[in-house]
């Protein structure tokens, strides 16, 4: 069958076609069969439009208008359309990352680069950093440190002006001297780094929830417990009182939008998963009574476990992060064991920025060192993660009327999952970046 058959003949097919639920009946009014340059066929080797269920070889993706037709059995002929030879590649959903914060990437001179960088170098960084994520294979981030110019680059990205991945961005709400707050530097130079999004006692952070949102925030973001980072002999356990993170979550909640909230600490993530907040990042040192919390209460953890990975190494940190480093650090891995074995929703999340950008697909392998299956993990990073951002609707499968995001490699990831840290294909929207 052509095509162009296909096509004329699409609302016949709707009712027939089986394997993934393929409907032409948007796309078959008429109005469109006749611009056929707008179509493109993948001729695909093997495909996992929705991982987790089968993979299928020698079928056909079909894209139209940036989002996806279906994907048919055969290798669909039509001169007038877009044809792709990916006969020897293997085709999944793009990537997501849940975790990341695109505006700079630590180094040795990272704190002192807080207060050289001009807004508009931040920005640039941020559109440098976006366009090596989706060079990577990712095609969706969260980026949970939420700055005016994540925003702005959001808006970019959407409007085409620049490459970058699909990116929901936080508004964060910190305490005095919280994680997430600047600290370790003179009085008088921090009172000019106060955010006004900054609280302490629930009224008052009930109030900078909801200002966070005013400003355009796709989620909150708030830091229950302190974090390794943070250039403050702190600690890593509860910081935010239980009263302040009942108001941030209700003030977030009655205005539509879900906190998650950074945490270490068990007291710290035990309480944040009571007062309602949806989603942990990190969780360290959680145990098997937290994942209790965390099924009881519809909860997902963002492991992170490469930014842990990865600051036990630095030896450039100033004393204080330094010591929480190597407490935090060597912990991940057995703690996302843990909450895999526990049964815990895993979406996955690198805090990439901490981490180098383009690399996070590192955190494929340590997930599988934790007892994660590929198969999971790769889940982890497409379905269950499309969901966790709220974008399921639009991403996390290759299904039709959802964005073509899409990635190839050229071995099965199912069989070796570092085959994610090359990716050979990635297209966003229909449009190819990448193809070698």
């Amino acid at each position: 069958m052509t095509y162009r058959t296909l096509l004329t003949t699409a609302l016949i097919t709707s009712l027939t076609i089986g394997a993934f639920g393929v409907g032409f009946a948007a796309f078959a009014d008429g109005s469109d069969t006749e611009n056929y340059a707008e179509y493109t066929l993948i001729h695909a080797g093997h495909v996992m439009a929705v991982p987790g269920e089968r993979v299928v070889r020698d079928h056909t993706i079909i894209i139209h208008d940036g989002k996806i037709v279906g994907v048919e059995p055969g290798f669909i002929e039509d001169n007038e359309a877009t044809i792709i030879d990916g006969k020897d590649m293997f085709y999944l959903p793009g990537l997501i990352d849940s975790h990341v914060h695109l505006r700079g990437e630590w180094n040795p001179n990272g704190r002192l680069e807080t207060f050289t960088k001009e807004p508009g170098d931040v920005a640039f960084d941020a559109a440098h950093n976006a366009k090596k994520t989706l060079m990577a294979g990712f095609t969706a981030v969260q980026d949970v440190g939420g700055p005016p110019e994540i925003k702005a680059l959001a808006r970019a990205v959407a409007a085409g002006k620049v490459p970058g991945p699909h990116i929901r961005a936080s508004g964060n709400v910190s305490i005095t001297g919280g994680h997430g707050e600047l600290n370790g530097f003179r009085a008088d130079i921090l009172e000019h780094f106060q955010r006004p999004t900054n609280c302490d006692g629930a009224d008052d952070c009930r109030r900078a929830t909801r200002l966070a949102i005013k400003n355009g925030a796709d989620l909150i973001k708030i830091a229950s417990t302190g974090g390794v980072l943070s250039n403050t002999n702190a600690g890593t356990g509860q910081q935010m009182t239980d009263d302040e993170l009942a108001a941030i979550v209700d003030a977030a909640t009655s205005m539509g939008r879900k906190v998650t909230a950074h945490a270490h600490g068990k007291d710290g993530i035990d309480a944040a998963l009571k007062a309602g907040v949806k989603s942990i990042e990190h969780g360290t040192f959680l145990d098997a009574e937290t994942t209790r919390l965390f099924k009881e209460n519809d909860a997902v953890l963002v492991p992170t476990v490469l930014a842990g990975m990865t600051v036990k190494d630095w030896d450039f940190l100033p004393p204080a992060s330094y010591k929480k480093a190597q407490e935090v650090g060597p912990k991940m891995l057995d703690m996302l064991a843990l909450a895999h074995k526990n049964g815990v929703t895993i979406a996955f999340g690198t805090d990439t920025g901490v981490s180098k950008h383009g690399g996070n697909a590192k955190e494929f392998e340590y997930m599988v060192q934790a007892g994660m299956s590929e198969v999971d993990a790769i889940r982890a990073a497409t379905v269950v993660a499309a969901k966790h951002i709220e974008l399921d609707h639009l991403i996390g499968t290759l299904e039709a009327g959802k964005y073509a995001d899409l990635i190839g490699v050229d071995g099965d990831p199912r069989e070796d999952i570092s085959e994610l840290m090359d990716v050979d294909f990635v297209m966003k929207g229909g449009i190819i970046y990448k193809s070698e």
